[in-house]
């Protein structure tokens, strides 16, 4: 059955994008279809949703694209004959990615010991790298900071990552919870999916039992205070300028607290919206108190895409800066109210880790 929103019957264009995503036959169609599929996104982030739903949509294309790219190069390339999944990170694993996103994937795959773990890597590796590559063309930016499946560090085997997230957890450093925000969210996107809900098993099953490194990721989370000033008024950023980034000022403060909540619960949701319902009544959150927080979450998500599709071909060096004077009288209203509830997260998360 197609994706649609909830509630939302799929539209003809819809349809017929989604099934020439899954039956296109040669990669190198990818790059024109991911075009018509950013233009589709475009125009329906035009219209009036919620930014949750217009992120879920964008991240559901994308994911189909990104599966077919995979697929279709898998064919390209010698590959093993044992168990493996690509897993997406960060946006794309918690399906909250908006117009402008670069990678982060990694790929996971089964080895007896660390020699076949080696030999194996070897071959996976071009073949990730081939995928990296076409999803470059496809529109979607290699990572800056290498967080790929085309990069040995993150084409592991199961027990590799295992020690990855073992020393992590065990020997917080600065790294390890810069680390934490992006392998957190991971999502078995393609392959043998068991591959991947095991590393999200273990993962949970070492943060529940370790509350010092959820006390450091809490420490790390409250860092970026809600742009408010002492009157409860928007302020804008430094730098002189009239914008504020509503990403590391904005979302970022609801999707961090929404993480911890999950992995000190053992919820196994990656995505904020469903961890914040599934894990905030162990966080100590009343019902009203989620309804509200999502909603302000949701809000700021549609403001950062709003601006996107404002800035058009410059969306990717706009990005999540949103020029206050841009805002009308109801959008800074609801602005105000919006970062209000991620200010009262971020004391939820200071009462609960004595901060």
């Amino acid at each position: 059955m197609p994706w649609s929103l909830e509630g939302i019957l799929p539209c003809r264009r819809q349809l017929a994008l989604e099934d020439e995503l899954d039956t296109f036959a040669s990669i190198d169609e990818a790059p024109r279809i991911a075009l018509r599929v950013h233009e589709f996104q475009q125009d329906f982030a035009a219209r009036d949703i919620s930014g949750r739903l217009l992120a879920r949509l964008i991240a559901a294309f994308n994911d189909r694209l990104t599966v077919r790219v995979i697929e279709l190069t898998a064919r390209r390339h010698r590959m093993p004959r044992v168990s493996w999944c690509w897993l997406a990170l960060g946006s794309e694993g918690r399906h909250e990615q908006s117009l402008v996103s670069d990678q982060d994937n990694g790929l996971v795959f089964s080895a007896i010991d660390r020699n076949e773990a080696d030999a194996l890597r070897e071959i996976f590796l071009p073949f990730a790298q081939d995928v990296n590559r076409r999803l470059a063309e496809c529109g979607f930016p290699l990572c800056s900071g290498g967080i790929m499946a085309g990069n040995p560090a993150w084409c592991l085997a199961l027990d590799e990552w295992r020690q990855r997230f073992y020393d992590w957890v065990r020997r917080p450093e600065p790294e390890a919870l810069l680390n934490a925000s992006i392998f957190f969210d991971l999502f078995p996107l393609y392959g043998d999916r068991d591959l991947g809900e095991d590393l999200r098993s273990l993962l949970l099953s070492l943060t529940a039992d370790t509350p010092a490194f959820l006390h450091l990721m809490a420490v790390n989370a409250v860092q970026a205070e809600p742009p408010l000033n002492f009157r409860g008024d928007v302020v804008a950023g430094e730098g002189g300028g009239n914008e504020v980034d509503l990403k590391k000022f904005g979302s970022r403060i609801f999707v961090d607290a929404a993480r911890i909540f999950a992995l000190s619960s053992g919820v196994r949701a990656v995505n904020t919206s469903a961890r914040l319902h599934d894990a905030g009544p162990a966080a100590g959150m009343q019902a009203s108190e989620i309804d509200a927080v999502d909603a302000a979450f949701s809000h700021i998500l549609r403001l950062r895409l709003t601006r996107q599709i404002a800035a058009g071909a410059t969306a990717a060096e706009a990005g999540n800066c949103v020029p206050l004077d841009s805002l009308n009288e109801v959008d800074m209203a609801i602005l105000k109210a919006s970062l209000r509830q991620a200010r009262r997260l971020q004391q939820r998360l200071k009462l609960n880790y004595a901060l």
